[in-house]
């Protein structure tokens, strides 16, 4: 990483709050069956992790490993079903727990194979009770991974949404971000994604690749929509430690945060002229797409089972995963550590939401959104204001002209959403940025 980047607010996504590498051990282990007695289990989102890739992209921090050999995609999937066993049971009566909304993620879910798909649905659906065909199911893959027969299971199991990692269609800058692949095996991907039932589509795309200009990332954006993708995901690049970027990089860049916002805005300006709406600084809608997500889960307010060595889970108190790490060796020995794990009846690495974090999390996942929060639905559920729980932090983004003046909606400026991946940060408590900064040292 440059000295630009270490010392630039725009260094990470916000995915959720807190991050993970604010969670500790948990001393106490709490029991599944403890931590959800008590919690709403009726609107419920479920997320399987797959920890494998067939490459690791050069900007890629995620938990995940390339390859899978002597058979552990398999033993990963008894482990999987031996964890959905006990959660399930854990959760309470059959019944009692219902799932509105479900994700496979990783890694790259494709890259196992159709009939460990198969498995994977299976577990989803008779381990776990979530209705695949009922709720939105969302699947992320890879172009390479998108064969025919993977994506026929997906789409026959009920796969409502296919996310597709493309970053760039030009290849010299696919190479440039360390991700092998022609633009020519990426079309036939897409058409081969186009020929299922899957009905909203989506296209990642990076910009602030090295020697991408404005014009070959109109290029890019051009490429994608002549696909017509109910969605398009717009990822500025970070260089972050440990990655094959971050090993390549040579010194620092003045013009490194500049670049980037120009082509962000480049890219927002383009797809809402081309008739999409902007859903957050990097989703953006086509204005005719058919809905996706369920109209009665909240992530701001519902429970999440996460299942799998790299998801999490949430309930009111406690967020809580297993261990996390982006070096490729201490990765291998965490999955190594799941696969040969019998007793998942016990929460073992967490943060627990004390103090304002539950707040932090409401506000911070809903400012990112662009529609904002409604001010009574915040009050209604905390009995009081964001202004009043966070008033200088509210008022430092309003100093910067982030924050529109509607006092019954607080929500961010069109400025302010594009710099999203600064709002976040600022917002993380006292607490959470010494955890965080603690992990980093190790």
């Amino acid at each position: 990483m440059t000295t630009a980047q270490r010392t630039s607010p725009y260094q990470h996504y916000v995915y959720a709050y807190p991050h993970k590498t604010a969670y500790r051990a948990l001393e106490d282990r709490p029991r599944l069956r403890d931590l959800w007695a008590a919690e709403p289990k009726d609107t419920l989102s479920l997320y399987l992790h797959i920890p494998f890739c067939e490459v690791r992209c050069g900007f890629c921090n995620l938990f995940t490993r390339i390859g899978a050999p002597d058979g552990l995609s398999g033993a990963y999937l008894d482990a999987l079903e031996r964890q959905a066993n006990a959660v399930r049971e854990a959760l309470g009566e059959t019944g009692e727990a219902h799932f509105a909304t479900t994700a496979f993620g990783g890694g790259t879910p494709t890259f196992l194979t159709a009939a460990e798909l198969t498995r994977l649905c299976d577990i989803a659906e008779h381990r776990m009770g979530a209705d695949l065909r009922a709720v939105p199911l969302s699947v992320e893959a890879s172009p390479a991974t998108a064969t025919a027969d993977r994506l026929a299971v997906l789409a026959d199991r009920g796969a409502t949404r296919l996310s597709l990692g493309v970053q760039s269609f030009v290849d010299s800058e696919a190479r440039a971000a360390v991700r092998p692949q022609r633009r020519a095996d990426v079309e036939a991907a897409l058409g081969r994604i186009r020929d299922t039932a899957i009905p909203v589509l989506n296209i990642d795309l990076i910009y602030g690749i090295d020697g991408q200009t404005e014009q070959t990332w109109l290029h890019s954006l051009d490429a994608a929509l002549a696909w017509r993708p109910e969605e398009l995901y717009l990822y500025p690049l970070y260089v972050r430690p440990l990655t094959g970027l971050d090993r390549r990089s040579t010194g620092p860049d003045p013009a490194w945060d500049e670049q980037r916002l120009r082509l962000y805005r480049a890219g927002r300006d383009h797809l809402l002229a081309h008739g999409y709406t902007q859903q957050s600084m990097r989703m953006f809608r086509r204005t005719d797409a058919p809905p996706q997500g369920a109209d009665d889960y909240a992530c701001q307010t519902d429970g999440m089972i996460g299942l799998g060595c790299g998801a999490r889970s949430y309930t009111a108190d406690l967020h809580y995963s297993f261990d996390y790490a982006v070096d490729m060796h201490q990765i291998r020995g965490i999955i190594d550590d799941y696969v040969s794990t019998d007793d998942f009846t016990r929460a073992e690495v967490g943060y627990r939401m004390e103090h304002d974090e539950a707040r932090r999390r409401h506000l911070l996942q809903s400012l990112l959104q662009a529609e904002g929060l409604p001010v009574a639905d915040y009050r209604a559920r905390f009995g009081s204001t964001p202004a009043d729980d966070f008033g200088p932090e509210l008022a430092r983004l309003a100093d910067r002209g982030w924050l529109t003046d509607d006092f019954a909606r607080l929500k961010l400026t069109p400025e302010g959403l594009a710099h999203s991946d600064a709002v976040g940060p600022d917002l993380f408590s006292p607490a959470v940025r010494t955890a965080m900064a603690a992990y980093e040292r190790k």
